[in-house]
């Protein structure tokens, strides 16, 4: 009877340090939970930060004043000049809102009349016909015009089918951006969600 009762106390007194171990085990638990919990966070923060560099670096990366974007940024503001020139001198052959094929050797024409400077005409050429617009006027049989804004030859299936190619080159260099753009702004939510899921979890072991 007095070992019985002896061995009642023994695991009556055990009982309290099982439960004692078992709080400070879920203790542990809970707070590596929070440390790591507390590391994802780090670790998405700095991921978003990344990403948000990167979305910004492209966005302003044409107004980040360095030599070469200054001379790109330069070229650019010449060759619409120099193209605001030449639709200005010929309205009837160069006009944004009715883009039409030009003549074969329509360069040595303008050069040969001086109205505008050498220089300028191979810009403004180079800019007009490089550009989407130009690209789609270059149908097959479509005439070709001269400086007095006439007919004078037409675009060969062959040149139509070239234009095409550059117009699908152009189209997929765009999407290409467009779908970048998207990828990094998903990623940049999905961030945003985990981050403020993850700042639930931590406030909620911390109460």
């Amino acid at each position: 009877m007095k070992t019985e009762n002896k061995s009642s106390a023994t695991i009556s007194a055990k009982v309290p340090e099982m439960v004692h171990d078992d709080v400070d085990t879920a203790v542990n638990k809970t707070l590596q939970m929070v440390d790591e919990c507390e590391r994802l966070l780090s670790d998405l923060e700095l991921k978003k930060n990344r990403l948000n560099i990167k979305v910004i670096e492209r966005n302003v990366v044409n107004d980040v004043v360095t030599p070469k974007s200054k001379s790109k940024a330069k070229n650019r503001a010449a060759n619409q000049a120099a193209l605001q020139l030449l639709m200005e001198t010929y309205p009837k052959v160069f006009n944004r809102d009715n883009v039409r094929p030009l003549k074969i050797g329509i360069q040595d024409d303008l050069i040969a009349e001086e109205k505008v400077a050498k220089n300028k005409i191979k810009r403004a050429l180079a800019s007009y016909v490089r550009a989407p617009q130009y690209f789609r006027s270059l149908q097959d049989g479509a005439d070709r015009i001269n400086l007095l804004g006439e007919p004078q030859g037409q675009v060969t299936a062959e040149e139509a089918e070239h234009a095409k190619g550059k117009l699908k080159e152009f189209h997929q260099h765009r999407r290409e951006i467009q779908r970048e753009n998207e990828k990094q702004q998903r990623e940049i939510e999905k961030a945003d969600r985990i981050h403020s899921k993850l700042d639930q979890l931590v406030a909620l072991n911390k109460r």
